[in-house]
């Protein structure tokens, strides 16, 4: 029980980093949880437990790729959803390596899993669909993350006319409207 509160702190926390790129989030956190796994690992087993250069070389690779990419996607999505929808999405995964696992190793497909997906798949499309509308308030801030010029948020011009999806410093004033949104990074506001 302890261990999901203290992961749900921690995606709370790490949604609401907005001075750091995602990239650079999950960096931060990749090196201190492999420094201190490598330490552990290394105090329980000892130097001669690695076979050799390769094995670090690919249990870096296999970090990277599982935990360097997929918590990089989630940190991306918690910023534009919300930590809370951006979890529901992330907690797919063993699902999608269900449905691998049927497909290429052949591996019996369970009534129970079948529903178990169709409750998750609920979930997420249920979680994506909610969204309330009501007056708010932003405060001016200046920061920086990855947007575009078409969310009613981000109105100030780049030469050259550029508006897809970029990321760089900007500021934003104070501004007091109305419109459906959820708990991405602009809206993160008390009710």
């Amino acid at each position: 029980m302890a261990a999901c509160a203290a992961w749900g702190f921690d995606n709370g926390v790490t949604a609401g980093i907005e001075q750091l790129a995602p990239e650079h989030v999950v960096a931060l956190k990749g090196g201190i949880a492999g420094g201190v796994n490598l330490t552990i690992g290394l105090l329980m087993a000892g130097w001669g437990a690695a076979t050799g250069m390769w094995d670090v070389v690919a249990a870096l690779a296999i970090g990277a790729a599982g935990y360097g990419l997929s918590i990089t996607l989630w940190v991306k999505g918690a910023r534009e959803l919300g930590a809370a929808r951006g979890q529901v999405i992330f907690a797919t995964a063993p699902f999608i390596g269900a449905v691998i696992a049927w497909t290429f190793l052949g591996d019996d497909v369970t009534r129970l899993e079948v529903v178990a997906a169709l409750v998750a798949a609920s979930g997420v499309v249920l979680s994506l669909r909610s969204t309330h509308d009501h007056r708010h308030q932003h405060q001016p801030v200046e920061h920086e993350h990855e947007h575009t010029h078409d969310d009613g948020h981000h109105d100030h011009v780049h030469e050259g006319g550029f508006t897809g999806r970029h990321t760089h410093v900007h500021a934003h004033a104070a501004l007091v409207h109305t419109h459906p949104h959820v708990p991405d990074l602009h809206h993160r506001h008390d009710h």
